[in-house]
Parts: structure tokens; sequence; C-alpha cells
């Protein structure tokens, strides 16, 4: 005979239910039981006294009950036991209130969840930011992070932060890791990290949680942001701590506990996708010597099949950083939304690379960064206007190491900031337009003009003029070249 006992206090609702097995379907967060049992009906009738929306219909054939604070069930029908208490009891690994979750929807986060619950007896919060990643990605999210077991859902559109405030400082800055890579994913981490901090705050969360794994940079990236804002929340990495070892493993966990697995197509490929780029690594790429299938893509357009005709297009900057496209000024993220369109109608900014991770290991990955690419050439050929040789030469050594700490996750590091800072004062004349040519896969320069050049053509011009002497360079090219002269004189003997 199932029984039922339910008691409501301020602080939780704990459930003790005695049902046969066959009659209960249990998760860490809900307790559904077949329609047709003696319980469904008893509660039913009692749904007021589980503070209304505790108890709900399961698509006209089960019902849940629903609690955030706490579930005690037992079968005992069957000897089979389950016991939760968010909010008093210690998980089995120590004891966090609220923890604030890097949420994506995937499988790997959605089995966190209730991860976390069973590990550290919490409540979980989960947060997405959206920095471009595409509608799609955000669809569903806060359904899904309920049934994992999540009480909240916090979703913020840092699209515009993530330009004006880390793009284009990196833009602006001309960092450029190892040659190649524009950094895209480097700089995504740090602003998700900050709202996550943020959203710590506000929901009164003592921790916070990501889905990296223990091989790759941004599990770095993430804590690094979360010790420079707020050393006093814990962090768990779940992927450092869990026997889960692969997603045979997770999608087991989820259907232990109940957790609905993401039907949508496994990718063959590891990916990171926002405003700025997408990345591809893994399958066929994990060999350095296999060329990328065409079918990989997604942000461009293959060069060979790019329009036969070129497009010009012009980007306007003021102090090393860009304002519009053809004329019309836009919004930091409206403006690279627009050029990645456009590059990505060209085929442009496709790079294929091996890099250095920062916790020691190679990687081989493609990265698709049509907008930034165009903006990327645009910025330097006007520098080439603004900036001498010296200033030049200084600011491209800086760079590399601003692309260091910036890949490396430390963009609250003082250092960065300082560098930062030296990058806005010389930028401060590169004012300008840039005129560029897209063509299959290529970017470029037609044109550049600005009012702070230091290019003067009555100086550059061949014709002889006030103020350049050629007769002058005789007397320089002596003194310059003295220190050579003095050395083959001694190797000579004279």
């Amino acid at each position: 005979m199932a029984q039922l006992k339910a008691i409501s206090s301020s602080s939780s609702l704990n459930l003790s239910v005695h049902v046969p097995k066959r009659n209960l379907f249990l998760s860490s967060n809900n307790v559904s039981f077949a329609k047709n049992s003696a319980l469904f009906q008893e509660l039913g009738a009692r749904n007021s006294e589980l503070q209304g929306d505790a108890v709900e219909s399961n698509r006209g054939n089960a019902l849940r009950v629903r609690c955030h604070k706490g579930i005690q069930v037992v079968a005992s029908g069957d000897k089979v036991t389950e016991v939760y208490e968010a909010t008093k009891t210690k998980g089995l690994r120590g004891k966090l209130n609220k923890v604030v979750l890097a949420y994506s929807g995937g499988l790997d986060t959605s089995v966190i969840v209730p991860w976390l619950r069973e590990n550290y007896g919490c409540e979980v919060v989960c947060f997405t930011a959206d920095v471009g990643q595409g509608v799609g990605e955000l669809e569903g999210l806060e359904q899904k992070a309920k049934a994992s077991g999540a009480c909240q859902l916090v979703v913020k559109d840092l699209q515009e932060e993530f330009v004006r405030d880390f793009i284009f400082p990196c833009l602006r800055a001309g960092a450029i890791y190892e040659r190649k890579y524009l950094l895209g994913t480097s700089m995504a981490r740090p602003v998700i990290a900050k709202a996550m901090v943020d959203v710590a705050k506000e929901v009164g969360a003592d921790a916070v949680a990501h889905g990296c794994t223990g091989k790759g940079n941004d599990q770095v990236r993430f804590e690094l942001t979360f010790f420079a804002l707020n050393p006093e929340l814990n962090v768990v990495a779940p992927w450092r701590e869990w026997d889960i070892t692969g997603r045979e493993d997770a999608i087991e966990y989820a259907k232990k506990h109940n957790v609905p697995v993401p039907v949508t197509k496994k990718s063959i490929y590891s990916r990171d996708r926002n405003l700025w780029h997408l990345s591809h690594e893994g399958d066929i790429l994990e060999d350095p010597a296999n060329e990328p299938k065409e079918d990989m893509y997604m942000m461009s357009t293959s060069p060979e099949a790019a329009p036969e005709k070129p497009e010009y297009v012009e980007i306007g900057i003021v102090a090393g950083l860009p304002i519009s496209v053809n004329g019309e000024k836009l919004s930091p993220a409206s403006l690279l939304s627009h050029l990645n369109e456009i590059g990505g109608k060209h085929g442009i900014g496709r790079v294929d690379m091996v890099e250095n991770r920062l916790v020691g290991m190679k990687s081989r990955g493609v990265y698709e960064t049509p907008g930034g690419t165009i903006l990327f050439t645009a910025a330097r050929e006007l520098e080439s206007l603004t900036l001498d040789r010296e200033t030049m030469q200084v600011k491209d050594s800086l760079a590399l190491k601003y692309a260091e700490l910036v890949y490396a996750g430390r963009w609250f590091d003082p250092l960065r900031e300082s560098m930062d800072a030296f990058m806005e004062k010389i930028t401060e004349t590169t004012t300008g337009l840039v005129r560029l040519k897209l063509y299959k896969g290529s970017v470029s320069v037609v044109g550049r003009t600005s009012p702070k050049s230091l290019y003067r053509e009555d100086i550059s011009s061949f014709e002889s003029g006030q103020i350049y002497d050629q007769a002058d360079a005789a007397g320089f090219i002596r003194l310059y070249g003295l220190p050579m002269r003095v050395r083959a004189m001694l190797e000579k003997g004279i």
C-alpha cells in the first residue's frame, strides 16, 4: 500500500514516499509516479499542500513531484532507497550551498548538474552567455537545465561587451598568438567567467563550476578570472574529479539520473563558436598531415566557390578601433557580424595551424575568422601611416607578449592591463580609412588615408624638395656605417 508523508516548512519541503518500485521513477530532483498508481490520485489531491507547482502532469502519463529544496524517497517494496537533501545533506565530496555552472545544454553540462547536486549537496544555477554562438545554441536551454535538475537558468547577452571590451583591445594591440591564431576562444572565456562571478553575487552562490577538460587551456582561462575577480569563490571542475571518461559514460550517468540526453547529432569535431570565430578540432584534424574536409567549414565559403567578382570594403577607424563599414557607423557587435557575412562569402579568414597549448602539448586546430581577418588587415595597414619606425617595432614586440597573456587566461593580470594602456596611448593617432579588396580567400589593401598620417608625398617623392636634400645622405651613410667600416679596417690591418 502506497504511503505519502509531506512536511512543509519555511526552509525546505520534504517528501517521504513508500511505494513499490514499479510505480516509481527516481532522479535527483524529481519523483514520478505512474498515472494508474493510487499515489497519483493521492498526490494530486494534496497539490495545495505541496506549494502549488510542486506537482505536475508529465505528458498525461505520470505525476511528477518537483522540489527545489529537498526530496527524500524510499521505495521499500523492492529495497531501493535514494536520499537527497539539497540544502541540508553533505554531498559525496563535500558541501556547497549554491553553484553557478557555465552551461551549454550539451551532454557534458547536462550531466554536470545532477553530479554537482549528488556530490556537493547544492542547488545549481545554470548560466549561459550569448557571445554570438548563434540562436540555435540558445533554444530550449531553460527546459533542458531544469530537466537536468537546475533550480534556475540565467542567460546574458554579452555580445557588445565581448566585442567592445575584449576583442577590440586585442585588435588594437595587434595580438596574434604564434603567428596565426587570432585568439577567438581565448578572448571569450574571460568575459564569460566575469559574468559568472557577477551572477554568483546576484544569486548568493558560494561556488562556480565549468565543464572544461583537464587537458585544455579553457580550464585555466576560467579559473584565473575567478581568482582575479572573487578569490573567495569555490571552483569545481568535474572533469578533473569524476569517473566519467567519455561520451558513453556520460550517457549512462544521464540515464541513471533521469537526465534527458540531448538528441542532437554528435559532431565528429570539437567546435567553439562566438561572434569572432569558429574553431574546429578532433577527428581527422588530429593528424596534422590530413587536409580538412570542405564540409567541416560553417562560417566561410570555399575560396574556389567564392564569387568570381571581387568586393571592395572600406573600414573606418578612430584611435585604433573600427567604427564603420563602407561609411556606415555600427555598434561593435553589429560591425563584426556584418564583416563576418561579407568575409565569409568570399572565403576569408581560414587558418589551419598547430599550436602550443598552455598545458604543454601541441594541438592542431582549424579556425574561421572572416570579419576578424578583415579588421586585423585594416588596423595594421593604417598603422603604417600613423606610427613611426621605433614605435611600431616596440608595439609589435609587445603584441607578442600581449597575445601570450590573453592565450594563457591572464586577461585581468595587471601586466596585460598596463600593456593595454600603452597600446591605447600610442594608437591615439591611428585614425582614418582603409580600403580592401576581397577575392577568393584573399584580403588585399588597395588604399589608405589618415588625417594623422606621417606620410608626406612632397618628402617621399623622387623629385627634389625643400625638406629632404639628397646630398645629405652621403654624410648620414658614413656615420651610420662607421662601426662596420672600423671592423673591416681592423680585420685587414689598416
